[in-house]
């Protein structure tokens, strides 16, 4: 062998047992679950040899299956929009905040990711009863009158989700934040620009990419999020991985939960493949302008 064949198979090499441990615990079970999405089910015989597309076809066809996948859809962008929406501001102040500060505030913030989303979900469920610390407090500032039914909706889902998924847009937007220069923003406060304006044309456009990652990663994870759907919203707010759940679990058609999960996968990367292509395409009309 050739130094230059050496050197053109040294990646390789190297990268073959990332390479066999990435197929062997993703590529095949995804692979398996596609082929199990296909077989045919029987209710008193099970799982069935044959081969068809009835499994899709029944999903795509039918309006209860419609509505899940229009929920979780929702839910994951409402989820995303929160995490923008809190995640940016408070990882810019943690940014400017200084040590050893910004050290315990951040171990705070990104803390929680050391804690199972179970026990952080059971939390919540406390937060948000009927007679929690939330509705508790709300009453006792004659805010509301009755409490407010946070758990077994959306809206507590939602609730919960964000605090589940925010350090992952503060992970994103920091390491996009650490490669920004002060000194830029300083020379648009220098000319003339407010803290607003030298903000939004100046600070936000290059937290972009970090923006845009963390979003795909909070979307990709609240669209399949199960844990905190299946206990703060139970059996009335039902989403595309509980329902997958009682395919495999309740009604053992695991075929059928098989497909579920398969329109699942596509779905989430249509979403994020489409979104990233029509940002991609707007930055670079922006910044070529």
């Amino acid at each position: 062998m050739t130094d230059t064949s050496a050197r053109a198979s040294a990646p390789w090499s190297l990268s073959s047992p990332a390479l066999l441990l990435f197929i062997g615990i993703l590529l095949v079970p995804l692979l398996l679950t596609a082929v199990l999405s296909f077989n045919a089910f029987d209710g008193m015989r099970g799982i069935q040899p044959g081969y068809t597309w009835a499994n899709y076809v029944e999903i795509l066809g039918d309006g209860y299956y419609h509505e899940i996948f229009i929920r979780t859809g929702l839910m994951a962008l409402g989820v995303t929009a929160l995490c923008v929406l809190f995640g940016v501001p408070e990882t810019i102040i943690l940014a400017r905040i200084r040590a050893p500060w910004r050290g315990m505030f951040l171990i705070v913030i990104l803390g929680p990711l050391l804690i199972s989303v179970v026990v952080r979900t059971l939390g919540w469920s406390i937060l948000l009863g009927n007679q929690g610390t939330i509705n508790n407090a709300l009453q006792s500032l004659g805010i509301i009158n009755e409490p407010l039914r946070f758990l077994f909706s959306m809206l507590g889902v939602v609730i919960a989700l964000t605090h589940v998924f925010l350090p992952f847009m503060v992970i994103a937007v920091w390491s996009a934040l650490q490669k920004l220069d002060p000194q830029v923003e300083h020379a648009g406060r220098s000319l003339g620009a407010s803290s607003v304006t030298s903000f939004l044309r100046i600070v936000f456009p290059q937290l972009l990419p970090g923006v845009l990652s963390g979003s795909i990663i909070v979307f990709a994870l609240a669209a399949s999020a199960f844990a905190t759907p299946s206990i703060i919203g139970g059996r009335r707010v039902k989403v595309v991985a509980t329902a997958t759940y009682d395919e495999f679990l309740n009604s053992l058609n695991w075929p059928l939960g098989a497909a579920i999960a398969v329109l699942l996968l596509l779905a989430n990367i249509a979403v994020i493949v489409g979104c990233n292509r029509m940002l991609e395409r707007r930055f670079k009309q922006v910044f070529s302008a």
